[in-house]
């Protein structure tokens, strides 16, 4: 098995827990769908590089690994917005779904976005959201992603991004749930190439290029499942559902590398250089 397919097992597996089938009877009584994408409170991001994997130690030489990650967790924050996140996940999976009823019949996301408050998601702890507030919006179904962690963690010296969460579908009348897909992605566990701690301490982008690639094979699976073969359907109809996701942001430039041994003072907030590639 290559590991250009290891993350969709890892999907696959995580899917059969606590998992639903979106029926095409069901989505066939969908009229008029709300996406709703959103972070747990405390979800993330979060370091446990150092604290869990003891292989770094001669690295930090006297910088203890608590301390470590939180400063590397720091770096991962400046990597890229919670709201980005959350916005890639909704937009990357509506903008692939076709052309055809529901699909076309979206509530607008910027009124649901508004009346959710979902752009002060960077300012407000994200609380699950009051649902009735999007019926008046003509909403009777939505589908909601959300993610309950994600960051970096290490084994054995070999690093990598993370990412959970589930995605889910429920009629706003009755709160009947009809779709769900609980997801996990670990680039340690599939053997993905190493993401070098300390690389990412420089240049954090690092991070935001792994985990919004990630979340682009969530997006994938979401949109397989929410496009079941058993069903009428509708006509497909010309143009795309949604705006592209955004893509750009900004990450911290690297820095030059210590001529000297790590005996020299760190500067406050940082991580160790990365060894000579």
């Amino acid at each position: 098995m290559t590991r250009s397919i290891l993350p969709f097992l890892v999907l696959a597996l995580t899917a059969g827990c606590a998992s639903q089938r979106l029926a095409g009877a069901d989505l066939d009584r969908v009229k008029r769908p709300a996406f709703i994408s959103r972070i747990e409170e405390g979800a993330g991001p979060k370091s446990v590089v150092f604290r869990e994997d003891s292989a770094y130690e001669a690295k930090l030489k006297k910088l203890e690994p608590v301390e470590a990650d939180r400063r590397l967790t720091v770096k991962l924050q400046q990597a890229v917005t919670r709201f980005e996140i959350s916005e890639r996940l909704r937009v990357n999976t509506l903008s692939q779904l076709p052309r055809e009823y529901p699909w076309t019949r979206v509530v607008d996301p910027a009124r649901v976005a508004s009346v959710l408050e979902s752009f002060l998601v960077e300012e407000v702890p994200a609380n699950a959201p009051d649902y009735d507030l999007v019926t008046p919006l003509g909403a009777d179904t939505v589908v909601e992603f959300v993610i309950q962690e994600y960051g970096m963690r290490s084994t054995k010296g070999h690093a990598g991004a993370y990412v959970r969460g589930y995605g889910r579908m429920f009629t706003l009348d009755g709160r009947s749930e009809v779709w769900r897909r609980p997801f996990e992605v670990d680039q340690v566990a599939t053997g993905e190439a190493h993401l070098d701690p300390f690389k990412v301490g420089k240049n954090p982008d690092l991070f935001r290029q792994a985990l919004t690639s990630m979340l682009d094979k969530v997006a994938v699976t979401f949109v397989k499942d929410l496009t079941p073969k058993d069903r009428r359907g509708g006509p497909p109809v010309a143009g795309p559902p949604g705006s592209a996701a955004p893509d750009t942001i900004p990450g911290a430039a690297g820095q030059r590398m210590q001529a000297k041994p790590p005996e020299k003072e760190l500067p406050a907030g940082e991580l160790p250089d990365p060894d000579p590639s």
